[in-house]
């Protein structure tokens, strides 16, 4: 026996019960741990380097097709990912490539289709002022990929917005996203 009544079996004895029981506390609290991340939702993320090839094609089609324009890709929350402004593009076009892609994303449906909805009705009218980053005009486009709206897409720059949409669309084709806007008769 060793000094306060204790013998070096028994402290060895506490220790391991200790041990274990520690072991079992962390074991049962990782459980309700995992069991609580399991009840997360999941969503898919648009990766860097597809936000990147889709801007790069949307650009380079309306490079082809002689427009300076400025691309801006974000994710699904609208937050910014890319923005390629063209050799040439007007200043204006980083912001309204930017607001598109934004509103594309929010309201999780292609620019040109809300403006249509809105010049058709009235009543929608309030959409424009939803938001100070809104713009309901042609050439932005939400990129979904596995059934997912992963983020979205958005052009400004070309002489009209059906022309943005079919750069927004290139983009979406390089990626392999589902495709928002027709192609164009005789394609």
């Amino acid at each position: 026996m060793l000094r306060g009544g204790f013998s070096f079996r028994n402290d060895v004895l506490w220790t391991h019960a200790f041990v274990v029981s520690l072991a079992l506390v962390q074991a049962l609290g990782f459980a309700q741990v995992v069991a609580a991340a399991e009840e997360l939702p999941r969503e898919a993320a648009l990766p860097l380097a597809l936000a990147n090839k889709a801007a790069a094609a949307a650009q380079e089609k309306c490079k082809q097709d002689g427009y300076r324009v400025t691309v801006a890709v974000v994710d699904r929350a609208g937050v910014l990912k890319v923005l390629m402004r063209g050799d040439g593009a007007g200043p204006h076009t980083t912001n309204s490539s930017s607001k598109k892609a934004y509103t594309a994303a929010s309201l999780r449906r292609p620019t040109s289709e809300l403006a249509e909805l809105v010049a058709k009705t009235p009543a929608l009218q309030g959409l424009r002022d939803i938001d100070d980053k809104v713009l309901i005009l042609g050439g932005g486009l939400p990129i979904e990929i596995g059934g997912e709206i992963v983020g979205a897409i958005g052009v400004g720059g070309a002489p009209g917005s059906h022309l943005d949409d079919a750069c927004a669309q290139a983009g979406l084709d390089s990626i392999g996203a589902v495709p928002k806007v027709a192609p164009p008769a005789g394609k």
